[in-house]
């Protein structure tokens, strides 16, 4: 898609922005000041990497593309971009309190899905929490793809849904409008004795 020139989801990024800064600032209400290290999962060019940065979040971005990390590498030299496969993160990240994941895990296929989330549990702090922002399923999945609710908690088996909320569709062009996107909000299982 970055070779042809297709990359509607950086377009949403700047009308979601409001919607984004919601979330974050839900996220980190009540918690300590640095908030930790968070991870976004899919990065792009760094559409959302440096607000994560801004808020004082020790950040990685990673993504499978290198063109995209490069150009996200020069946009925002003082950010940590690593070029990973968010199905097979490397452990040499570091572990974190955060995952962000905005339209990654939607487009892969369920083994690949169950991947990221063991990568994901493996990298993840006591307490630590997977935002993710998903389009549901619609009669245009063929084109925006999509997850849900079932197919995040398939995946993230040693995760529990904390919270689920609709997201803003402003900004969003047509098909993309028509999908229900949501947001969620998970941590880790927690063992009742």
């Amino acid at each position: 898609m970055y070779r042809l020139g297709m990359t509607p989801w950086e377009g949403y990024a700047a009308a979601a922005a409001p919607s984004v800064a919601a979330v974050l600032d839900r996220e980190e209400s009540g918690r300590e000041r640095p908030p930790g290290r968070a991870l976004d999962l899919g990065c792009g060019r760094g559409q959302y990497t440096p607000e994560l940065a801004r808020r004082g979040w020790d950040v990685v971005g990673v993504d499978v593309v290198p063109r995209a990390v490069e150009e996200a590498r020069r946009r925002d030299p003082g950010i940590r971009y690593e070029v990973a496969d968010v199905t097979d993160l490397p452990v040499g990240l570091g572990t974190f309190d955060l995952f962000l994941d905005i339209g990654c895990f939607q487009g892969l296929d369920p083994a690949h899905r169950a991947a990221e989330a063991r990568g994901v549990t493996a990298l993840a702090n006591p307490g630590a929490t997977v935002l993710m922002l998903a389009f549901g399923a619609s009669k245009w999945r063929r084109l925006v793809e999509g997850a849900a609710e079932h197919d995040i908690l398939t995946a993230f088996t040693a995760w529990e849904l904390l919270d689920v909320r609709e997201a803003d569709t402003a900004g969003l062009g047509f098909p993309m409008n028509r999908t229900s996107p949501r947001w969620y909000r998970l941590g880790p299982r927690t063992v009742r004795a």
